[in-house]
């Protein structure tokens, strides 16, 4: 059965998920998206490899970092971008999602850009718009958020450069984490040779063996000689019932501090998707400190949203 996000081609003309897609393709991504770096530096920031697309941001669910970077991706690549307010649209009075897109359609739509409360909306969409119109998945309910899966990809392979000689581990809520999903098949797909998994058994979902990774519920155990720390908040807004018994006793157990970070190796290097809990999941001196490159996770991650638009606008 054909990848619904690949045209007969085999080329890219929807993002929905990380998962399935060809080693080839996140490649492509990385590689364009490392050609896209530089231009940050540039006075003139723009290019015109999207000029007269339209851009539409619909966001389901709040974000700030996410939609201001895809933003800025695309008015880099010189499409015009426009913002849907969703909470003062149509569809708070009851207009269906694909009536939205329809009529967002209508109005000459190019790639439509989609975050959703609920898993499968950007496939939905997919399914249902022209074939010249595209959509980028910017993270549906729990089950992906691909583009911060390949910005995540793009820093591992900046400061690590081989991915086949790592091990990498994932850390904190990975049941309600829908980055911790895309991480987990690119980082399989790119040839990982190890991936962890560390958490709570009440926040480890099922099924993660299968997809290939160790799971450990002792942070100091699945922290020894790792090369890449992923950290990820707790997704309190997602959680049912008391999973935890307090954030103080998270922290304890599985907050990434100093004395933790030092079971890892010396020059393993500290990730967070953001927003951080500072003091439930990781320590201030950790995520100011020199082995994090968080901030430069959101720098990249400009590049990674211009490479995917390029890419798929283009397919």
């Amino acid at each position: 059965m054909r990848n619904p996000q690949l045209n007969s081609n085999g080329e890219l003309t929807h993002l929905l998920t990380v998962e399935g897609l060809p080693r080839a393709i996140l490649n492509q991504i990385l590689d364009t998206a490392e050609s896209f770096v530089p231009l940050a530096d540039r006075e003139i920031k723009k290019l015109p490899l999207l000029r007269g697309k339209s851009v539409f941001n619909l966001f389901f669910e709040n974000s700030t970092r996410t939609r201001t970077t895809f933003e800025i991706a695309a008015k880099r690549l010189s499409a015009d971008v426009y913002n849907l307010n969703i909470n003062a649209s149509s569809a708070s009075k009851g207009e269906s999602l694909l009536d939205t897109i329809n009529n967002l359609s209508a109005m000459q739509a190019d790639l439509f850009v989609v975050r959703h409360a609920s898993s499968g909306a950007p496939h939905l969409i997919a399914q249902h718009v022209a074939p010249h119109v595209h959509v980028i998945n910017a993270g549906d309910g729990r089950h992906a958020h691909p583009t911060q899966g390949l910005l995540d990809m793009y820093t591992i392979r900046h400061y690590k450069k081989d991915f086949t000689k790592l091990t990498v581990a994932i850390v904190g809520d990975i049941l309600h984490s829908r980055v911790a999903r895309s991480d987990i098949h690119a980082l399989t797909t790119l040839g990982v040779p190890e991936v962890r998994a560390i958490g709570p058994l009440t926040l480890l979902p099922s099924g993660l063996e299968q997809m290939g990774v160790r799971v450990f519920t002792d942070m100091a155990e699945g922290l020894k000689g790792v090369d890449v720390i992923i950290m990820l908040r707790l997704q309190n807004e997602r959680m049912r019932g008391a999973l935890l018994p307090s954030a103080q006793e998270y922290f304890k157990h599985y907050g990434l501090t100093q004395e933790k970070l030092a079971l890892a190796k010396p020059d393993a290097i500290v990730m967070h998707p953001g927003p951080m809990n500072r003091g439930v999941e990781i320590d201030s001196p950790v995520a100011d400190g020199k082995q994090a490159v968080i901030l430069d996770q959101v720098t990249f991650g400009i590049a990674v949203r211009m490479a995917v638009m390029s890419i798929v606008a283009g397919a």
